[in-house]
């Protein structure tokens, strides 16, 4: 029986919903915009045909997906159902009508500014799903969905892990994540933990502030000895502007060895609240002093009122002394 084609898909329904378009797609799946009876709008990933006629890479699929339906975080795309209609296997998820993949395509660098509070949902989303037990593996700006209100979620949490224990249980040669975001423990094929994440991460704000991802090669293998052997490029060569305290943050999260990066979402979050901190300009508040300038100033200025009474009594009682000495004089 021939496969389907992408085409094929659209206007069909699968489960409860209609798809109308397509959103995207990766190396094992579709993603398209469906709508439910009710006109509702829900994105809809399906797997492709190659890998959903497996029964083995199905099951690991669909058991992926419901783990990352347990994930109830702000910050993590919500998994709405998992199933399988005839030859299709999918599950659909709240739709975000942007990412930061195609934000990028559209306008280019970002400002520190503007990818500062992206980074912060990121790591609040890493931090929980870490506290789960559950590593991403393919974190990338296509895979950081933006909200309405701008909120950033991290979706297709499961994936890579699924392909990865097919690929350790078959022993297919299959490749398990994006090269350009590629840790060097990945690249190495050596055992993952949280850390992998913070590597991703450091990639994804790379190229947000730059548009470039730090290593690139069309070559697999020498992308993968970039990863592991070559330092990373200077952050502020690219772009001057940002900050000393932005570009340190980077850095970490791209440091070959693991125990060189953030030990956890802990840590990172604080840093970049601080580099957000420095950055964010200070409003006066009532009559406060907003630099160190003014504060002195407001103190000179307190300090020469409460000054003011004493200085009046300190000349009344000159004069008055001036005034008894005088009254001798004439008095002689």
């Amino acid at each position: 029986m021939t496969a389907p084609l992408t085409t094929d898909l659209v206007g069909k329904t699968l489960g409860s919903h209609q798809l109308e378009s397509l959103l995207g797609q990766g190396g094992f799946a579709w993603v398209f915009l469906g709508r439910e009876q009710n006109g509702a709008a829900a994105a809809v990933k399906v797997l492709k045909p190659r890998y959903a006629g497996d029964p083995q890479f199905e099951s690991r699929f669909r058991n992926e997906a419901q783990t990352a339906s347990k994930l109830e975080h702000p910050n993590i795309i919500h998994i709405r159902s998992v199933g399988k209609d005839g030859r299709n296997v999918f599950y659909t998820m709240d739709y975000c009508p942007d990412s930061l993949g195609a934000r990028l395509a559209r306008e280019g660098p970002l400002s520190e500014a503007a990818v500062l509070p992206i980074a912060r949902d990121l790591v609040k989303a890493l931090g929980f799903a870490h506290g789960q037990g559950i590593i991403h593996r393919d974190i990338k700006p296509d895979n950081v969905l933006l909200r309405e209100d701008g909120r950033a979620v991290l979706t297709d949490f499961g994936i890579a892990r699924a392909v990865s224990g097919y690929a350790a249980s078959t022993g297919h040669n299959m490749t398990i994540g994006t090269p350009q975001y590629l840790s060097p423990e990945q690249a190495q094929g050596r055992e993952l933990d949280q850390r992998v994440d913070f590597y991703a991460l450091g990639v994804t704000l790379f190229k947000a502030v730059t548009g470039e991802v730090p290593f690139n090669a069309t070559d697999w293998f020498e992308l993968a000895r970039m990863h592991v052997e070559d330092p990373p490029p200077s952050l502020r060569k690219r772009r001057p502007e940002i900050s000393k305290r932005f570009e340190r943050v980077v850095t970490k999260c791209l440091a070959k060895h693991p125990d060189d990066r953030y030990p956890s979402a802990v840590e990172l979050l604080a840093d970049l609240e601080a580099v957000e901190t420095e950055a964010r300009p200070t409003n006066e508040v009532g009559t406060a002093p907003t630099t160190s300038i003014e504060f002195r100033a407001v103190k000179a200025r307190s300090a020469t009122k409460e000054r003011g009474p004493a200085i009046i009594f300190a000349i009344l009682g000159v004069l008055l002394i001036a005034a008894i000495a005088l009254v001798i004089r004439l008095m002689r």
